[in-house]
């Protein structure tokens, strides 16, 4: 029975746009409606496949934004202007029509909301996307899990889901936010890269044990896991999820990989 509900979720489906919003600069969310849906965790991703008329097909993996408790499946799709598939998921799609999906996928890089030990997330750039699904989840299940997310983007434009961060701070998340290029006037959160001063200042101490995720480019999730280890975090509580750096295009690995 299991294997025959593992089929049937990565079996293509067609799903339904539902809305397609700005989201942050050349960000877009995509909502979703799927019939049928088992439902996922947060941190799992799916795959989109596009087929042009002439039968030329494009695939895509991109994680999943929303909360398992939404009525949608949400997609971040940062758009690239000579990306192949995100012009038409961002600018391309109108409530109504249809792509091709599979999934979830992925049972690594995920978080259960019944742990109640420190959850932190550290994210760059569209990394943030599962980590927007966590945090929501985190919401909906009214977990007492403490939790921080330690999120760096290029400039306040750049944010992905501000609002809804800044609704997570108002509930008790720590919500730190590193802005590496420009910061507006009167900006109080940090500025430039995440060094691993910084890491080793904003992430929980190493004696409070946390479940640590870290989603965003290659370079990014090396570096920082290369930081935490050094603050004396153990290798095997690292979770890390990146994509690849193929002009930006959201290269989700798929098999999420731990530091050993």
């Amino acid at each position: 029975m299991a294997r025959t509900a593992i089929r049937r979720r990565l079996t293509w489906r067609l799903a339904t746009v539902a809305a397609n919003a700005s989201e942050a600069r050349a960000v877009h969310r995509l909502s979703l409606r799927i019939d049928g849906w088992d439902g996922h965790l947060p941190g799992q991703h799916v795959d989109v496949r596009l087929t042009a008329p002439d039968g030329y097909q494009a695939q895509r993996s991109y994680s999943i934004a929303s909360a398992p408790e939404s009525p949608t499946v949400d997609l971040v799709v940062q758009r690239l202007d000579d990306g192949e598939v995100s012009p038409y998921l961002t600018d391309g799609l109108r409530p109504g029509d249809q792509l091709e999906l599979r999934g979830p996928i992925g049972g690594y890089f995920v978080w259960h909301a019944e742990l109640d030990s420190p959850l932190q997330l550290v994210a760059g750039g569209s990394g943030v996307a599962p980590f927007l699904a966590m945090l929501d989840h985190h919401a909906a299940a009214a977990s007492g899990a403490p939790v921080r997310l330690l999120y760096s983007a290029r400039t306040l434009d750049d944010v992905i889901g501000h609002p809804r961060l800044e609704r997570h701070a108002e509930r008790g998340i720590g919500v730190t936010i590193a802005l590496t290029r420009d910061q507006p006037p009167g900006w109080t959160g940090l500025s430039g890269r995440l060094t691993p001063q910084i890491i080793r200042e904003r992430v929980w101490p190493v004696d409070r044990r946390p479940s640590v995720f870290v989603c965003g480019a290659t370079t990014f999730v090396e570096a920082v896991a290369d930081s935490l280890v050094e603050a004396g975090h153990p290798a095997a509580a690292i979770r890390i999820e990146r994509f690849g750096d193929v002009r930006g295009a959201r290269r989700d690995s798929g098999v999420p990989t731990t530091r050993r």
